[in-house]
């Protein structure tokens, strides 16, 4: 980075107040919102009660910024706005998805053993509900080696309704081939559908979402996009449309005639929403990507954040006592590491969190998680290292 880079960095991330007293690497927890989100949540707070706030100006005024949310989405997606939902997070996302089939004794769930709690969970209470079969397969042990692709598709089945996977693994911060995965499963068995956890993709890859031919792709808008938390969102491909129903429904959702009695659901994305949100979060959450957006394009933060997960595992390879999980530099913004002869890391990352270092406990793998993005300095890296190898001397 050259010195005027390194400058306008410096000055973009002046309007992060929550950088300004710390070094953060839990983006991938939540990232820290910009003082444009702020200002634009309170000041829709202040337009929606000087409106009115459940009045005929206040509906309309909502619905445009809803609206415009949509679309800053869809535009980082690179989809039709028609094909977005808006959720409260992503596990909305997938409970939209995995809620909405009409599931018979016997069908099939497909998950990784990568996969959230939040996704286990759920395919549970689908088995005791449904009697839905629920199995995963070995997508760990591909991290540095074996082929995602052929054990995915190893254990389909012909009755697997449903698969599920994430774009960017959480835990390990493994990138998977998605498209070629979705490709494959498709041709195995034809009628499969895919839900990805897109968690840890949106906000750090440059993205075409269409292009992945997958069925949901829910995501967030707090984690890598630095947006409020509480407003996320569900791609669902348009030929995928009316295989998925409606589980919780409410106004925002469906069409109605004169007298106000429902006629049917919205013919796009929009029949997934339900009710009253937090609306002064929509403008906040598009000032987030729009910030975004001002520093680079997609590309351009993809590859500074590559950049750094080379430079963080190249620094920690050097640490006697340090083994990061991946033996190749990682291909996402995640980055982690093990320490030799600790079987509890917590106390380990509350050490560095009083130090005002932000790093993230995860149990499976025992391993702790540091999170670059476009928004940190090399210099912060540094004191990262430096920081642990004290901890460990």
């Amino acid at each position: 980075m050259t010195s005027e880079q390194q400058h306008s960095l410096e000055v973009h991330r002046q309007q992060f107040p929550a950088l300004g007293n710390k070094l953060y690497f839990n983006y991938g927890g939540q990232g820290p919102l910009p003082q444009p989100a702020f200002t634009a949540i309170q000041s829709a707070y202040i337009q929606m009660q000087e409106l009115g706030p459940f009045t005929g100006g206040a509906l309309a005024w909502m619905t445009e910024k809803v609206e415009g949310t949509r679309r800053a989405i869809a535009s980082q997606l690179n989809v039709s706005p028609s094909t977005i939902t808006l959720t409260e997070s992503v596990s909305s996302g997938c409970n939209i998805a995995m809620w909405g089939f009409n599931w018979q004794p016997g069908d099939h769930i497909l998950l990784s053993d990568c996969e959230h709690p939040g996704i286990i969970a759920t395919a549970q209470q689908l088995s005791h509900r449904y009697g839905v079969e629920v199995s995963n397969f070995p997508l760990m042990a591909t991290l540095n080696e074996g082929d995602p692709i052929a054990v995915m598709v190893e254990h389909l089945r012909p009755n697997t309704r449903l698969a599920i996977v994430s774009h960017i693994l959480w835990n390990t911060g493994q990138v998977l081939p998605l498209k070629a995965m979705a490709a494959a499963c498709r041709q195995a068995v034809p009628t499969v559908a895919i839900l990805v956890d897109a968690a840890q993709s949106v906000g750090v890859l440059p993205l075409k979402v269409d292009e992945l031919d997958v069925d949901f792709y829910a995501f967030t808008g707090h984690k890598w996009f630095c947006g409020p938390d509480g407003l996320g969102g569900l791609y669902v491909r348009a030929a995928s449309l009316d295989r998925l129903k409606p589980t919780f429904i409410g106004w925002r959702g469906i069409d109605m005639d004169v007298q106000g009695k429902p006629t049917g659901w919205k013919p796009d994305g929009r029949r997934y929403e339900v009710a009253t949100s937090a609306f002064p979060l929509f403008p906040g959450l598009t000032a987030a990507i729009e910030l975004q957006e001002q520093w680079g394009t997609p590309t351009d933060r993809y590859q500074r954040i590559v950049h750094l997960s080379r430079i963080l595992w190249e620094l920690l390879s050097t640490i006697p006592k340090i083994t990061c999980l991946r033996t190749t530099a990682p291909e996402s913004g995640l980055v982690a590491f093990q320490i030799e002869d600790f079987s509890n890391h917590r106390p380990f990352v509350q050490q560095l969190e009083s130090q005002k270092m932000m790093v993230r406990l995860i149990a499976d793998p025992n391993c702790v998680r540091a999170c670059v993005h476009y928004l940190t300095l090399e210099s912060e890296l540094d004191q990262l290292v430096q920081a642990i190898e004290q901890a460990l001397a």
